[in-house]
């Protein structure tokens, strides 16, 4: 790297840092590895102020495209072995490490080849240490050298059952003695290589169920599409078109939503996956809590870093979780939950949980308030253990204080003084269980002050009774006791117990999904039914209507055939037909019945109109409240806007956006078949003949008027007939095709639910293995043949109970109350047989 004026910026060393933050978290070796080398470099102003912006993410940062294309080409080589070595310096090249470094390498347009020589290249930068190699050298006392002579001559749990039923005291120092064997030397190094056997054999099945949901997930968004592309190819046939482009419009809504929420589950089961291969190789704990709770002291006190931030009002503003190494413990930094301009505790809890085989959560007693531990609900859906580290907060700057702290430094953590620690240990507990739904976790009070101060210079005289009264080695203890004595397990909770939740979760979704669908195709085939009930009525009601005016209007023109008779019952046949076509036309018959018409085709259409506005109104609603659970923030606006495209397209869909019928024109009733009989009526009177004609004309007029009417009649009967089949049959296709596609995606989802349980069955299944065998005090590889064989069934409430059935007899070494304080779930193990035997019994005993 070239030597930088004050001036310029040295680009290359910006795409280290980059690298460093790659994985969304700084590695101490990274960080440490990267300051040395701007040291040795001697960066200038410019380029370690924009260190910083990349490092706490600010706004104005230089983007890493912009980065890499600032890089000359000669440096590009270098660059690209450089970001590698920081990659590995931690010992583990992340998924979104090589990402970036494919990224960098693809704005170079540098061919694939290339990167994979690369990477092959850069596994030998590992600078890393053997984590086994950093074992203490210590002297176990006599009595532990003791215990472990025994421990080895006799069975464990006979030394578990004597310290059962000895005196407390003697309890206590068995235990004791017990956890000095078990956190120094062979033992201790025997149990970390034994947690990362077990995690390499675990990640297999997580992997592999992680991919299979993965791809379900994926198969989700191809099918739904393949549903609204098949819909959208009946477009093309002319029978169909309407219909189905209207129900590809809808689904094409619902498409999108589907899509956009796969995705972010998809990127979930991803963003697991990649956690999951962060945590494979150490054991790790995170310490999570509010800002201000004393975290950068604990890290500090642990890690021997970072103490130039501790009481100088220095905050930590970066996203990024940090990363440290302790006694075989990778140990996580997190943000401080609620700090200003902080993520959010979902966002902090997703990025750490994940990977974290412990979580420490830090309180501190000056401020014991429930709505803090609310935050423990997110930890219990990721079935993690959980320690609760409260801080005594007290004074002991003040020389007096100390003084005081330092003639008996355990008085302040007796639990009935009136120091209250009893009181708010209760108040912890009970709040605590409220959001993690049990109690099996340890409350650990510490003076993290004295600890630190133990550390400083100007405490050197009492630094041993600062750091014993600080109590902080039995927090140290409680984390390295997670390892050796129950790590195995808590690595299997991990990379399967807990990896469960990254199934569940999008499974869930999935459900709520097919609920979802199916109240809405419920609802869709009960307003196709209401509808087809108010087309009907609205039918039958508008035609009875017409059929009264038409009855009205022809009851007015018989009242005019008596008089029209005794006007012309002598005028001959031409005439008769014109004078009564006159007579008509002044009555304006045609007008009238025209109107009669329009006016019951108009009131139909309105009724439909009404009818389909309501129904265009209730499935945007419906869509909105019911299959709304994604969200659909680019529609909210044209809310109002669709419903009336999609009222719109039903009413041209039912083909009433005219009049559905025309109304018969040219009626006319033209006087036939009238025989004067002139000849016969020769010896009559002229009041005879006149009486006959008139009651003959009047006799024939209304049989061919009647004759009419009900012509009339039935063909008015038949256009509302007519009317009701064209719209009922239209819509009935529309709710058919819609419901027939949602009943397609219905399946679809079923599908992907039926092999997201599937991927979480197995996985639950090998981690049942794994407890029986914990709980048996033994071990045998992870191996589907073993899970097929040792286990019949696992339920779970997944954080709360797990049921496990074995086929064959268990009989548990370890007590139950363990069992559930180490998993902190309750865990009920029973054998098939046994099962068996108990209702066997009680068939008999009924």
């Amino acid at each position: 790297m070239s030597l930088p004026t004050t001036e310029q910026i040295n680009y290359q060393f910006l795409l280290l840092t980059h690298m460093v933050c790659a994985d969304g978290q700084i590695h101490s070796e990274e960080s440490k590895a990267l300051q040395d080398l701007g040291q040795q470099a001697k960066m200038g102003t410019r380029t370690l102020e924009e260190m910083e912006k990349i490092l706490n993410q600010d706004k104005d940062f230089i983007s890493l495209e912009e980065v890499a294309r600032q890089i000359p080409t000669k440096e590009k080589s270098e660059a690209i072995r450089q970001i590698l070595a920081i990659a590995y310096v931690d010992g583990y090249c992340s998924p979104s490490e090589k990402e970036m470094v494919n990224h960098v390498a693809k704005i170079w347009n540098w061919s694939d080849t290339e990167i994979t020589n690369l990477l092959e290249v850069a596994k030998n930068f590992s600078t890393v240490k053997n984590i086994y190699t950093d074992i203490e050298k210590y002297e176990l006392s006599v009595g532990a050298r003791l215990l472990k002579g025994v421990d080895s001559l006799l069975s464990r749990s006979l030394v578990d059952n004597l310290t059962q039923v000895a005196p407390k005291s003697l309890g206590r120092k068995v235990e004791k003695l017990r956890k000095e064997i078990l956190l120094y030397g062979a033992e201790y190094e025997k149990a970390t290589q034994k947690c990362k056997s077990i995690a390499t054999e675990d990640y297999k099945y997580t992997e592999n169920s992680l991919h299979s949901a993965y791809t379900a997930l994926e198969n989700l968004v191809e099918n739904i599409q393949q549903t609204t592309e098949s819909i959208n190819k009946k477009t093309s046939n002319k029978g169909q078109a309407n219909t189905a482009k209207e129900v590809a419009q809808q689904l094409e809504v619902t498409k999108n939503a589907l899509s956009a929420e796969v995705i972010k589950k998809l990127e979930g089961v991803r963003e697991s996956l990649r956690s999951k291969q962060r945590a494979l190789n150490y054991f790790s704990i995170a310490f999570m809590g509010k800002t201000k709770a004393g975290k950068s002291t604990l890290h500090a006190i642990i890690t021997g870093d970072g103490w130039e931030a501790i009481g100088v009002g220095k905050q930590r503003t970066t996203r990024f979780n940090r990363v440290y190494e302790w006694k075989n413990i990778r140990i996580i930094d997190t943000p401080g939950i609620g700090a200003p301009g902080g993520e959010s505790d979902e966002e902090i809890a997703a990025r750490v949980i994940e990977e974290s085989d412990v979580i420490c959560y830090v309180v501190t007693n000056d401020s014991v308030q429930e709505t803090e531990f609310k935050f423990l609900e997110l930890l219990k859906e990721k079935a993690k253990p959980l320690i609760i580290l409260l801080n005594i907060k007290n004074n002991l700057r003040d020389q007096r204080r100390l003084d005081y702290f330092l003639q008996d430094p355990d008085k302040l953590f007796v639990m009935d003084s009136s120091s209250g620690l009893g009181g708010h240990i209760e108040r912890i507990r009970r709040y605590a269980k409220n959001h993690y739904a049990n109690d099996y976790f340890d409350i650990i009070p510490v003076m993290l002050l004295a600890a630190q101060m133990s550390q400083e210079p100007e405490h050197q005289d009492n630094q041993e009774k600062l750091f014993q009264g600080s109590h902080i080695q039995e927090l140290l203890d409680a984390i390295r006791v997670s390892l050796a004595e129950h790590g195995v397990i808590r690595r299997s909770q991990t990379l399967l117990g807990s990896t469960v939740s990254a199934i569940e979760e999008p499974n869930k979704w999935v459900t709520e999904q097919i609920e979802s669908y199916q109240d809405w195709v419920t609802q869709l085939k009960d307003i196709h039914q209401r509808f087809q009930h108010e087309v009907k009525k609205a039918s039958k009601d508008n035609c009875e209507y017409l059929l009264q005016q038409i009855n009205l209007i022809f009851k007015e023109v018989f009242y005019i055939i008596y008089p029209f008779a005794e006007d012309n019952w002598n005028t001959d046949q031409i005439q008769l037909n014109s004078k009564w076509k006159n007579r008509l036309e002044l009555f304006q018959l045609q007008d009238k019945l025209n109107n009669s018409l329009q006016e019951a085709a108009e009131n139909f259409n309105q009724d439909l109109k009404t009818l389909l506005e309501e129904i265009g109104s209730e499935l945007r609603i419906f869509t909105g409240l019911k299959v709304g659970s994604f969200q659909l923030n680019e529609q909210d606006s044209n809310s109002d806007k669709n419903a009336v495209r999609t009222t719109g397209n039903l009413l041209q869909l039912a083909g009433v956006a005219t009049m559905l019928f025309a109304p018969p024109v040219g009626i006319f009733l033209g006087v036939t078949g009238i025989s004067l009989n002139l000849i016969s009526n020769l010896f009559k009177s002229e009041e005879q003949k006149r009486d006959e004609a008139v009651k003959n004309l009047c006799k024939t007029l209304r049989e061919q008027l009647k004759d009419e009417e009900n012509k009339m009649l039935d063909k008015s009967q038949e256009y509302f007939n007519k009317c009701f089949i064209s719209v009922e049959s239209n819509i009935s296709d529309y709710f058919n095709e819609l419901i027939e596609s949602l009943e397609i995606i219905i399946k679809h989802l079923e599908n992907t639910q039926n092999k997201l349980d599937g991927c979480a069955d197995n996985l639950n299944r090998a981690y049942a293995k794994r407890i029986v065998d914990w709980c048996a005090d033994k071990y045998e590889p992870l191996t589907d043949e073993g899970i097929i064989t040792t286990i019949a069934q696992v339920d779970r409430d997944f954080g709360r109970n797990i049921k496990i059935q074995t086929k064959s007899e268990f009989k548990s070494k370890r007590f139950q109350k363990i069992i559930n304080q180490v998993l902190q779930e309750d865990i009920s193990i029973i054998s098939v047989k046994s099962s068996e035997q108990t209702f066997g019994n009680l068939q008999h005993k009924t």
